[in-house]
């Protein structure tokens, strides 16, 4: 399988030679569930995209500093190329600000949150579990950093887990799209280094529990094989 990685944001630069840009992480921890795996990594920011909708097999939406609401042209013509996936019936997963974006181009709402920030580990509950679920824990660990929440789904989609602080959590459209709001890329010393940067703008609080949650165990690599599950199931 070829994935398609529509990349829409840059790790600062003083990271990168630890962490790798956000396409290095999702291949990172895809190919631990498939070493098989091949990517295509498209700079959207750039307004690079594939000549052909279908050089690739399915594609990926990254996470953004960004929001989906900012008037941005390269952000508006992404919005245009997943209407033309979701008529297509090409498979898409989209990642916190891909989750976020899928929403809003398909019909939803976006919002920054009155609940504030999300930071570190937090749980999320399926409420059922579709076929690409391992069937085990409904409660999904999984690393988060976000302000904006999808307050309003897209008309679409069913809303497959949450939790008390991001009721909207995973989200799937028919059989060919599926969205994080967490980052399954996401490794612990990532999330920990995100919140040290951000300590006076997320405020003590939020700093202390998210930090304090990293003793959790990340389920990224679950996601991973979900994710995979999902891209090779028939639509």
């Amino acid at each position: 399988m070829k994935l398609g990685i529509l990349k829409t944001d840059a790790v600062r630069p003083e990271w990168v030679s630890e962490f790798g840009e956000y396409p290095d992480m999702f291949i990172s921890l895809l190919r631990q569930a498939d070493p098989s795996l091949e990517f295509v990594v498209y700079d959207v920011e750039l307004e690079q995209y594939p000549a052909d909708i279908d050089e690739v097999d399915a594609y990926l939406i990254t996470g953004s500093k960004s929001g989906v609401y900012e008037d941005k042209h390269w952000i508006a013509t992404l919005m245009d190329f997943v209407r033309e996936l979701n008529d297509r019936r090409k498979k898409l997963v989209g990642v916190c600000f891909g989750h976020q974006l899928v929403a809003v181009a398909l019909g939803g709402k976006v919002e920054k949150s009155s609940k504030g920030w999300g930071m570190g580990l937090h749980t999320h509950h399926f409420e059922t579990s579709p076929v690409w679920h391992d069937q085990g824990d409904p409660d999904l660990n999984i690393l988060v950093s976000h302000q904006d929440q999808v307050v309003m789904p897209a008309p679409n989609a069913q809303v497959l887990a949450g939790s008390g602080f991001c009721e909207n959590a995973v989200c799937q459209i028919g059989g060919h799209i599926l969205t994080f709001q967490g980052h399954p890329e996401f490794i612990t010393d990532y999330s920990r280094e995100i919140m040290t940067f951000r300590r006076e703008r997320i405020g003590e609080e939020v700093y202390a529990s998210g930090i304090a949650s990293l003793g959790g165990i990340h389920e990224g690599v679950r996601v991973a094989r979900w994710i995979l599950n999902f891209l090779h199931a028939p639509d």
